[in-house]
């Protein structure tokens, strides 16, 4: 009979937040093909894990560590090496009040930033954790989560700006022909 209620437990929860595992997931890989197989990985680890994690304060901060852990495990293995092309995106809606020019602008910057930098905006600006909660995930100080946030943005805002600018120029040069 435990069985039926931690598989019922474990199953309640996959279903309401999977898609959030995956974008999360996806926000630090970039490819939805490795984002899947991080996410497969976590939820295998959750299951053994689901008496324990059920029991923590937050099965969500077990579930997003567990998801870092993978996502640093698929990176360190040789033929994970590759990069994600331009064909592998994932479709996703975008979010109200952006244009699709600027959704795709966010995410090309997005993927430009190092993989530090993506898990520390993703976990303080997708997730919301404060710099205590994404150091403690991350295993490193609050300083370093700082540090990295704000070079993250300011690299963020630079090529956001830098698109802009180029967009606008080419505006011009066009309306000028």
């Amino acid at each position: 009979m435990g069985g039926a209620t931690r598989d019922d437990g474990f199953t309640a929860y996959v279903s309401g937040r999977r898609a959030h595992l995956f974008r999360t997931a996806y926000l630090l890989c970039g490819d939805p093909h490795r984002a899947e197989d991080i996410v497969q990985t976590a939820l295998a680890k959750l299951y053994v894990a689901w008496p324990r994690a059920s029991r923590a304060d937050s099965v969500d901060a077990y579930v997003r560590r567990v998801i870092i852990n993978s996502h640093l495990d698929e990176t360190r293995r040789p033929w994970r090496r590759e990069s994600p092309t331009e064909d592998d995106r994932l479709d996703r809606a975008a979010p109200a009040g952006v244009t699709p020019e600027d959704s795709d602008a966010l995410w090309t910057a997005l993927r430009q930033l190092g993989p530090k930098q993506r898990r520390v905006v993703v976990l303080r600006h997708y997730w919301g954790l404060s710099v205590e909660e994404t150091a403690a995930d991350l295993g490193v100080s609050p300083g370093t989560v700082k540090s990295q946030t704000s070079a993250a943005l300011d690299r963020l805002r630079s090529t956001l700006l830098d698109d802009r600018v180029d967009a606008g120029r080419d505006t011009i040069r066009g309306g000028r022909r």
